[in-house]
């Protein structure tokens, strides 16, 4: 009988060192409590992992019955993806879920009969404070840093110095500015450019002191590609949606847009704030121009202004390489690995390795999970260790690093690099002191 082999100093490092979460888009603790998964199925199925299962074949009927706890046909909706399944355990994704399965559920094989019998598990996870408990204590994560696609940075009472929340830029950039809402957010009628940024300044003011970051995800609609706007063309195209019959499904056009991020990074640099931007890999099946995903794109965008903090996200996934480029061009360029261990835990690793070989080291941040459920944080959480553990290891076995200097980067990696870019301590005490304000004795 063999040993097994103990964990090497690193590994125990990493498994150990509390993390800075950079990214999800994590559900609120009412939403977790009245509105989470109804079933363990649903909590083990409801992240990225349906679209690897669409794309072995399942069919997007049988991943809906997967997830429809209001069904206890267990047996029936499990058999619509079983063959899919078979396919997909052993990708990022798969791999995400199984690691779901085992260590919050105790499954070691995924089975009808051992999903109803783990049912008890999630009751008692979809209790008050057992979200924070989860990603605080048992996933060792310092704070999460999340983008729930609204402007309103708020105090989240359910974890006051852990939920932090980054201002959603989309809708200005490429989505539809909801002009009624910002109207009651601001009391600017926008009618005009000028009054467009007059909105656009109201709302970093009311929710720029409580948050993160800012965060767009526009390449999800149109190109990265930005280029510096013509002001008289995008006062046009701004004409065009506001005459129009509904403005409320209305996508920002390209010039417009270009103009919106613009200014959302000049109100990120004064409030000293970074600025997410989405590159690489879309989540969802049959429709990804991989053209227009590309990080290059921003080129124009990042030397327009130096002063700015952009956090590159996802690692501009299949476009690695460009984002290295960038990080080791550009002073004013992060790169996020947020996502990208479950997408493709091979080439994040190796892209781990080839960053720290070519770009300084200061620029990366290793972690976050970019999903709704706190189980699927977690899992996902377990996966970085996992694979940050191995890209150093290799360093340290090909002598590229010593393990001491491993250490010292995995740290880096998880969590210093965070605190230096983003002010989070700053923001924390404004949460205090707004949460104060609005409940005294908190």
């Amino acid at each position: 009988m063999t040993s097994r082999q103990s964990p090497t100093d690193l590994a125990q490092h990493i498994q150990e060192t509390t993390l800075i979460d950079t990214h999800e888009h994590l559900k609120k603790e009412n939403d977790w409590l009245c509105n989470g998964p109804g079933d363990v199925l649903a909590d083990l199925f409801s992240n990225y992992v349906q679209f690897d299962l669409i794309s072995a074949g399942a069919s997007p009927h049988a991943i809906t019955q997967l997830t429809n706890a209001s069904s206890e046909d267990i047996e029936a909706r499990w058999r619509g993806v079983e063959k899919a399944w078979s396919a997909t355990r052993f990708t990022g994704y798969g791999r995400a879920v199984r690691t779901l399965a085992k260590h919050v559920y105790d499954i070691d094989e995924i089975t009808p009969e051992t999903v109803a019998a783990a049912q008890p598990a999630l009751e008692a996870l979809r209790q008050g404070g057992q979200r924070l408990h989860l990603l605080r204590d048992r996933a060792r994560i310092d704070q999460v840093q999340t983008d729930d696609k609204c402007w309103a940075c708020v105090p989240d009472l359910s974890g006051l110095d852990f939920f932090l929340y980054d201002i959603s830029w989309v809708g200005f950039c490429a989505r539809g500015i909801a002009f009624e809402q910002l109207t009651q957010e601001t009391q600017v009628t926008v009618k005009d450019l000028a009054t467009l940024k007059q909105a656009m300044e109201a709302l970093f003011e009311k929710y720029g002191p409580c948050a993160i970051a800012v965060k767009s995800q526009h390449a999800y609609n149109r190109t990265l590609r930005w280029s510096p706007p013509d002001d008289a063309e995008a006062e046009r195209q701004l004409q065009t949606i506001l005459t129009a019959s509904d403005t409320s499904d209305v996508p920002v056009p390209l010039v417009l847009g270009d103009w919106s991020l613009a200014r959302g990074v000049e109100l990120a640099i004064e409030h000293n704030l970074p600025f997410k931007i989405h590159t690489g890999s879309y989540g969802g099946n049959y429709q990804m121009p991989v053209e227009r995903i590309r990080p290059g794109h921003l080129c124009p965008l990042l030397a327009r202004y130096p002063d700015a903090r952009f956090v590159l996200m996802h690692i501009g996934y299949p476009y690695q390489d460009e984002l290295i480029a960038l990080a080791k061009h550009y002073p004013n360029v992060y790169v996020d690995l947020c996502w990208a261990w479950s997408i493709d835990p091979y080439a994040s690793a190796d892209f781990v390795r080839q960053f720290l070989h070519a770009a300084p080291a200061n620029k990366l941040f290793g972690f976050g999970g970019d999903t709704h459920w706190p189980t699927s944080t977690y899992a996902y959480s377990i996966q970085m260790r996992h694979n940050l553990t191995k890209a150093l290891e290799a360093e340290v076995a090909t002598c590229e690093l010593t393990e001491t200097e491993a250490i010292d980067m995995a740290t880096r990696l998880m969590r210093d690099n965070q605190r230096a870019c983003f002010d989070i301590e700053g923001t924390r005490s404004a949460i205090r002191d707004a949460a104060g304000s609005m409940a005294p004795g908190i």
